[in-house]
């Protein structure tokens, strides 16, 4: 019985000891929702405290906190004062800088839609389990919003609301929204229609919002090419040292990234890739259908994302973008190309690389030296 009990023991201290650490987020996350309580009135030492935060903890741009703080700041912040549309107000009390690297990035970005771009690209710097998708090819363009877990609609409410403020604010106004959509019914849809001023549709197929073609090629206010490369810098440095999830998908897909992105083709083989994750092809496989996914789903994702990347970005031929992404056969990255966008590469690249349309000035105003859109 005695050597019963000890195996147990030691079977529970060693399962302890292999327990994996708790989830981590940037405290700074944190800081953002707690000034953004403040502004609506709540006690931001009690909310802080029920979160167990330290004002050290929140005043370290590096520090990292459990996850299980935003759970606790929210259940203490709906405890004391339930507030409708908690996401929305929220958001509209989130100022620009709050998340600095990101919203700074986002702003020094020449156009609307750079910026855009520049937002679903680098959006994994703050910790929100959402992935954005840009349809510049649909009438009107669609920023489109997935929830990469399943978990409540609160960050889907805020991201899309944060955006559509935001990008209002740094257009000068400028911006037409078309609609916001949601998936699901938010709690008083009124209200955000009108916080929002525009159409907001639900319960809906799509989350995120759409806006017109003019309103993407307006300047941005803070435009700053030079900043904005030593951003981008930044951020490309922050985000590879960010820690991946552990599911095959997305280890698959940070590898194929650094690959495709250097032009590695004849090292985007599954075979190749797999002795990478350190694993068989097959288990790869197995792991990948387990999550619901498939290396050839992943592939032709990178190769979209990177050929969107090169061709607007670059001076690369067409030929030479199909090459890089391992297409051996121009024509077969053309067939694919047209699948993703229902345009040519050539097309998709005249389309990016078009002029930013200009507002119609008046003689009037020509003859006093008016100019045409705010810095």
């Amino acid at each position: 019985m005695t050597a019963r009990v000890k195996e147990l023991t030691n079977r529970a201290t060693s399962w302890v000891a292999k327990a994996p650490p708790p989830a981590m987020q940037p405290a700074s996350d944190l800081r953002a929702f707690l000034d953004a309580f403040g502004r609506l009135g709540y006690d931001v030492k009690d909310l802080r405290r029920a979160a167990g935060l330290s004002p050290e903890q929140l005043s370290d741009p590096d520090a990292l906190v459990p996850m299980s703080a935003t759970p606790a700041l929210f259940g203490r912040a709906i405890a004391v004062r339930p507030l409708k549309n908690l996401a929305l107000r929220l958001a509209l009390e989130t100022p620009f800088g709050a998340f600095p690297l990101l919203d700074h990035l986002v702003a020094s970005s020449k156009t609307v839609g750079d910026a855009l771009n520049q937002l679903a690209r680098y959006f994994r710097l703050v910790c929100a389990p959402i992935e954005i998708e840009i349809r510049e090819n649909e009438e009107p363009i669609r920023v489109v919003y997935r929830q990469t877990c399943v978990g409540p609609s609160f960050s889907i409410e805020y991201s899309i609301s944060l955006a559509v403020e935001h990008i209002r604010r740094e257009a000068d106004g400028c911006v037409d929204v078309v609609r916001v959509s949601f998936m699901h019914a938010p709690e008083d849809l009124a209200d955000f229609e009108e916080r929002l001023r525009c159409p907001v549709s639900a319960p809906a197929d799509w989350n995120g919002f759409a806006l017109t073609r003019a309103s993407w090629k307006v300047p941005a206010r803070r435009r700053d090419a030079s900043l904005h490369g030593l951003l981008e810098s930044q951020a490309d440095a922050v985000v590879s040292r960010q820690p991946r999830s552990g599911s095959a998908s997305d280890e698959l897909r940070h590898a194929l990234a650094v690959r495709v992105s250097r032009g590695d083709a004849e090292v985007q083989s599954i075979e190749a890739l797999a002795r990478h994750l350190a694993m068989s092809a097959r288990t790869l496989q197995r792991r990948l259908a387990d999550e619901g996914s498939s290396y050839q789903e992943i592939l032709a994702e990178t190769r979209r994302e990177a050929a969107e990347r090169f061709l607007a970005e670059s001076a690369l031929s067409v030929a030479e973008v199909g090459y890089l992404l391992g297409y051996s056969e121009p024509a077969a990255f053309h067939r694919a190309f047209k699948r993703w966008h229902g345009v040519t590469p050539a097309e998709f690249r005249r389309m990016r690389r078009a002029k930013p349309l200009r507002r119609p000035v008046s003689r009037a105003r020509s003859r006093r030296g008016a100019r045409s859109l705010p810095r």
